[in-house]
């Protein structure tokens, strides 16, 4: 949350012209805690949401073969 937090308030302080409405950050997650991102997201000053995908859900099937599986991009990540 400290991390997204520096970024809202970098966009704000750096890209944010006058009249554009406040940054929002968005995190979004493999899974989550729903109690402990709502403790997290209320000690940042920031107005940050935090939100779980499933690609399975949204992701049309003729495309679904053609992508790498989350553990492929994590082990890429990692190397």
């Amino acid at each position: 949350m400290g991390q997204i937090g520096t970024y809202v308030a970098a966009v704000n302080g750096i890209l944010r012209k006058e009249g554009d409405s406040p940054t929002i950050g968005l995190l979004i997650c493999k899974t989550k805690d729903n109690v402990l991102a709502q403790y997290a997201a209320d000690s940042s000053k920031e107005p940050i949401g935090v939100s779980e995908y499933q690609l399975s859900e949204i992701m049309p099937e003729d495309f679904k073969g053609s992508l790498p599986t989350i553990e492929e991009i994590e082990n890429t990540l990692r190397d």
